[in-house]
Parts: structure tokens; sequence; C-alpha cells
């Protein structure tokens, strides 16, 4: 069978997504089997009313996590093929390291707080 023939084949799913700390949940109905969870997620993000910026402005992402399998899961996967009815995700906010200064200049500012 073709991709395109089993990306047809998907029926609508219907699942829960909450926030990290489970306070904010919604439950969603026909979800697009052909749909990817990077679309899924960007739809979430505003229906659960998440930051969309980090306390300097700049964007958050957010990346969403399978309960049943208790796995982070890709945002160009299909949903048909990742998610079953009923299932659990939760969104998180994507954290990347390093955003600070680095290198020399990091140097230079922890070597100017150990003077005062």
């Amino acid at each position: 069978m073709s991709t395109t023939a089993m990306m047809e084949d998907f029926a609508p799913l219907e699942l829960t997504a909450s926030d990290v700390s489970g306070q904010r949940r919604v439950q969603v109905r026909n979800v697009a089997g052909k749909a990817t969870v990077a679309e899924l997620v960007r739809s979430l993000v505003a229906r659960l009313g998440l930051i969309r910026e980090d306390a300097a402005g700049r964007p958050l992402t957010y990346r969403a996590r399978l309960e049943r399998q208790g796995r982070t899961l890709n945002g160009s996967e299909l949903i048909g093929e990742a998610l079953k009815p009923q299932d659990k995700i939760s969104l998180y906010p994507h954290i990347q390291a390093g955003g600070g200064a680095t290198g020399l200049a990091a140097e230079d500012e922890r070597s100017q707080i150990a003077d005062f």
C-alpha cells in the first residue's frame, strides 16, 4: 500500500492534551490522522493559553510528550502513526541550554562577580 493511501486511511482521533503542570487540560476531537505533531502542538498552544515568549521576549517552542509511551513526539510524526484514540499528551516548553554569555565573555563576567 502506498504512503498516500495509508495517510487517507487514518481515522480522526480523540485525545486529551494538557500543559506540563496538568492544570490546563482540553479534550481534542476529530484530530486529522494525516496532520503532523507540530501542527497539533501549534494549535494546542493557543487552546491551552500557553505563553508564547519567555521573560526576555524570545519566542518559546513547545514539544509534546506521549504519556502512554513516556516519550517526546517528533514534530514531523503523523498523528495517525504516533497516536492512538484516547491518548494523553502534555505540552512542555523546549528549553535550549546555553542561551547566555559564552566563552571568554562568560569567564570575564564570572571573574567580575567574584571580585565584589
